[in-house]
């Protein structure tokens, strides 16, 4: 019996109590922060204005694609067309009848400067004619009738700039319409965002699409940002301006450098990087966010391992 106590207390003792074990895994936390200089987590590169899917404003038939993956575009560049047959008839009749009736301002006006040529010499005629029944070699018949043809060469000028004035009324209608038309057509054609690459084209010629539909992924320009996780542990570590580089994972070999630019002022139960949604990580943790200043040898969508130093 006294041989069964004593195996007895061994055993309690070679197992500790949950007590014990609790603080001495504390003691190693504690250590391990205070000793560390740099902490590691698994990153994953993005563009820093984040992936962009491809859409469009409407629905439509693709019948041409400019573009193809990685190539480098310009804001509002053109990368793909849809049938715009129906619109570009449409626009080019409302040009059409634009131009006419610019057409007809045109000759109104030029009318009104014949008329203003013919009063200046109506007024040059009435003036004379005055002049000359003042002095008694006009009769006042000759004067009546220069003043009348004077006045109205007038009424018909002031007639001639009203309708001048409707017309041109009439043209800013149409050029509203040409403008309206011409928005349909460029609705069907599909521009790039902003500067940036071209990742990927998920369409092709003939397709028939929505404006739910997704064309391909585009990249803005720009730096690329490693997102990466820190565990609770360390989450207090880590601050802004930390520098930091990505590296392969399990080699030391760098691939670029760059500082910490964002942290999550929360901490998180669920990694980033879990395959599952309901795949949830034991500790919680820290997102942050590391801007890279070289980006040449890296391939967005990488999981790398991100080094940030904290000392």
């Amino acid at each position: 019996m006294k041989n069964i106590s004593i195996i007895f207390l061994l055993f309690l003792i070679s197992c500790g109590s949950p007590k014990n074990e609790e603080q001495k895994k504390q003691a190693q936390d504690k250590k391990i922060e205070t000793d560390i200089d740099k902490i590691v987590g698994i990153a994953n590169i993005e563009p820093a204005g984040k992936i962009l899917p491809l859409t469009s404003e409407i629905n439509g038939i693709i019948t041409e694609i400019l573009v193809k993956a990685n190539d480098t575009v310009r804001a509002g560049q053109t990368i793909m067309m849809l049938d715009y047959k129906v619109e570009s008839a449409q626009l080019s009749q409302a040009k059409s009848k634009l131009n006419t009736q610019q057409a007809v301002i045109n000759s109104a006006q030029a009318n009104v400067s014949s008329l203003e040529v013919r009063l200046a010499n109506a007024k040059s005629n009435f003036d004379r004619n005055q002049n000359l029944f003042n002095g008694g070699a006009a009769t006042q018949q000759t004067l009546d009738d220069s003043r009348f043809q004077f006045q109205q060469l007038q009424k018909d000028i002031q007639a001639s700039q009203a309708t001048i004035a409707q017309q041109q009324g009439r043209l800013s209608e149409l050029q509203s319409d040409v403008n309206y038309y011409q928005t349909l057509v460029d609705r069907k054609l599909i521009k790039a965002p902003t500067n940036g690459k071209i990742l990927s084209i998920d369409t092709k010629i003939g397709a028939s699409i929505t404006n739910n539909s997704t064309l391909g992924d585009f990249a803005p320009a720009g730096n690329l940002i490693a997102i990466t996780e820190i565990d609770e542990l360390f989450a207090n570590k880590i601050k802004i301006g930390q520098n930091a580089h990505i590296r392969p994972q399990g080699t030391t070999e760098i691939l670029g450098k760059g500082k910490v630019i964002f942290t999550a002022p929360y901490l998180k139960k669920k990694s980033l990087f879990a395959d599952k949604a309901e795949n949830l990580e034991d500790r919680r943790i820290r997102e942050i966010h590391v801007e890279l200043e070289k980006n040449d040898n890296i391939l967005i969508g990488s999981r790398l391992e991100c080094v940030i130093f904290i000392k």
